[in-house]
């Protein structure tokens, strides 16, 4: 890997040159620059050590790259630019041997042993299940089971899962919303709830009610329990299959009534108290508390509640966890929760939260520690708002209203695969506007269209080749040089296929699967480029099938690539048939 060559060689120019001291690597910066007149990697490693060795930062560049052990397999003799930056190029024999070394790697090209095998799991979208997924949720989605095939695809032992809050207010609304949409089905008067939900798939749902248990639960006196469960059932169904045909894949729905059940809640107050971290006051002593899952929730201030001393451990103050009614609040479950994340062996859990839980993260990670778990264990990334956009104007979303895009919806309207794409190719933490009218377009101005229609445009050409005879090169078992100069144009494109891999380690050591869509999107068009100025299938046979390898390389980045974000790699587009023809 060239990640590894580059860390390890300077590693070892730092040894050389009496420059390693402990904890120096660790700030290692590695970039490929924009310029390709820059090289194809450089580092700033000079100019960072210079204060702290007293020492020009040029200077100290050239000594590194003295000290550097150049593999001319892969790097050619470092060069120093600048005012101290170190820049490498790849050898020309790894360039010429790049492509039949991606075809030989198939489809674990891109991949690596960086995780070293950790055991990670990604809780992700966990939306109440209260109604239909929508846009945001899809999002969400979108971001986590890449963010799985990332951290699997780089060494990690990743897993996803859906946290199913099964257990609150807003579970027993839903149930009070469908007995009074079903009682409305039958004739009967019962008002729809304050606050309740008055979406249309409550009526949905209330019609595949069966009527004579139904009736029964109406007449009965805690006869809501049943349509509470009732709507849980169907809900989750909905959603399981929603998110299947979506492509996001957990290995775990995980109940929330499941700790309650179990005694986890009550054993987790137990293992804080154990470690002296609660304590019982009047809630006007030590704050209100507040919680990040639904609206906040307030302390009686009559009688003792019970707080977590989170305030040792970064946050703000001291949280609530039993009130003084003897209810919980929703934050010793979530403690819970994570606890029993780590006790089936996960080294390390990152939760996938919505904005308005921003508030939330300081408290769950301080009494996660007053648990006496590892700071570094809960790592929390905010997945931003998206507005959806028709005609460029917003589309409004309520769930209580019913007036909402559901996923099935979009999925329905621009496909599963757009809507991933078009999600996935903004940081999580940005806002998303998504263009309905652009993802529909079947064009080179929708990125997902873009990259897609490369791979079946590569495709096409190989199967045009094969047709007149031109048939794609053996693999030989050892490096497998060119014998044709390469163009300036086919230069460029392999260099940005060696780019891949690091392109995958670092949107997963980052938790940036963005990196992954605007990769395959400047590869596409690298491909594109080099496609118009170089004859792939011509009368020099030789010169044919070198180009050929060039484009299966390139397919085949492009296809791991799009993998990775669980979108379809398409071998037939009408327009690249047409094209090619």
């Amino acid at each position: 890997m060239v990640w590894t060559t580059l860390t390890e060689g300077l590693r070892e120019a730092l040894r050389v040159t009496g420059l390693e001291e402990p904890g120096r690597l660790d700030r290692l910066e590695l970039a490929i620059p924009r310029d390709p007149s820059h090289g194809d990697w450089t580092t700033n490693l000079a100019l960072g050590l210079a204060r702290e060795v007293g020492r020009p930062p040029r200077a100290i560049a050239e000594q590194l790259a003295g000290g550097f052990p150049v593999d001319a397999a892969i790097f050619a003799t470092p060069e120093v630019a600048g005012p101290g930056f170190l820049n490498f190029r790849y050898s020309e024999s790894f360039v010429a041997s790049l492509a039949a070394h991606i075809r030989r790697e198939a489809e674990q090209f891109g991949t690596s042993r960086f995780g070293a095998g950790e055991t990670v799991i990604v809780e992700y979208v966990s939306a109440n299940p209260t109604g239909p997924l929508n846009v945001v949720s899809a999002r969400a989605a979108a971001v986590g089971a890449t963010l799985v095939r990332l951290l699997n695809a780089t060494g990690h032992a990743a897993v996803g899962e859906f946290y199913v809050n099964d257990a609150g207010n807003q579970v027993e609304l839903l149930g009070e919303s469908l007995a009074s949409r079903f009682a409305e089905r039958i004739g009967v008067e019962r008002p729809l709830p304050e606050q309740g939900y008055q979406g249309e798939y409550v009526r949905e749902l209330a019609a595949q009610l069966p009527e004579a248990p139904a009736r029964a639960a109406l007449a009965a006196t805690n006869g809501s329990s049943w349509f509470r469960d009732q709507a849980l059932t169907h809900m989750l169904a909905w959603q399981q299959r929603d998110l299947s045909d979506y492509g996001a894949e957990f290995a775990r729905w995980f109940r929330e009534t499941e700790l309650h059940r179990s005694g986890a809640v009550a054993d987790t107050l137990s293992a804080l108290e154990a470690r002296g971290m609660i304590y019982r006051a009047r809630q006007s002593e030590a704050g209100s508390a507040e919680r990040g899952h639904e609206a906040d929730e307030e302390v009686e201030e009559r009688g003792d509640a019970t707080f977590v001393r989170s305030s040792g451990f970064g946050d703000d103050q001291d949280r609530v966890v039993v009130k003084s009614s003897g209810a919980t609040t929703y934050l010793l479950p979530d403690i819970a929760y994570h606890r029993d994340k780590h006790a089936r062996g996960f080294r390390h859990a990152i939760d996938l939260w919505g904005p308005d839980h921003h508030g939330y993260i300081p408290r769950m990670k301080a009494s996660l520690q007053a648990l006496g778990l590892a700071p570094d264990f809960l790592e929390v990334l905010i997945v931003q708002q998206v507005n959806l956009l028709a005609a460029g104007q917003p589309v409004k979303m309520s769930k209580r209203a019913g007036e909402f895009v559901t996923l099935r919806d979009l999925m329905d309207d621009v496909g599963a695969d757009c809507a991933k794409f078009f999600f996935l190719m903004r940081s999580t933490s940005a806002h998303l506007d998504f263009d309905l009218d652009l993802a529909k377009q079947q064009n080179d101005e929708n990125p997902a269209y873009y990259v897609q229609y490369a791979h079946a445009r590569i495709a096409s050409l190989l199967r045009f080749a094969d047709e007149r005879g031109h048939a794609m090169p053996a693999l030989e078992a050892g490096p497998a040089p060119v014998t044709v100069e390469l163009a300036a144009e086919e230069r460029t494109l392999l260099r940005k296929l060696a780019a891949f891999p690091e392109v995958v380690r670092g949107a997963a050591a980052t938790r940036e699967p963005h990196r992954i869509p605007t990769y395959l999107h400047e590869t596409a068009a690298e491909f594109h480029r080099f496609y118009h100025h170089c004859r792939v299938v011509s009368d020099d046979r030789v010169l044919t099938a070198q180009r050929l390898a060039v484009c299966e390389a390139t397919r085949r980045v492009l296809a791991n690539g799009l993998a990775l974000l669980g979108v379809t790699a398409p071998d037939r587009m009408a327009r690249a048939e047409a094209e090619d023809a």
